[in-house]
């Protein structure tokens, strides 16, 4: 699975998530660039990303996540993906 393709299914993830097909997220999207996307819908976040990519992120992580790139670094690092 390539870089782009973990993106693609972060992607869905976001649509699915927030019930909105119209989301399309890159690597510099924050949390303010997506409408509802507040400190409890950060936590269904990782909790849906974990399910989909088998992974668990450290609480640490969950917190300092500045962008989509930065969490699509730790999937990447977490299932040992090139």
């Amino acid at each position: 699975m390539t870089r782009a393709a973990i993106l693609e299914k972060v992607n869905s993830i976001f649509q699915e998530n927030f019930d909105d097909d119209s989301i399309v997220v890159t690597e510099e999207t924050t949390a303010k660039d997506v409408e509802d996307w507040d400190s409890l819908e950060h936590i269904n976040l990782i909790v849906a990303m974990e399910k989909a990519f088998g992974i668990n992120f450290k609480m640490g992580e969950t917190l300092s996540m500045k962008n989509v790139g930065e969490m699509l670094d730790i999937i990447q690092a977490r299932t040992k993906i090139e």
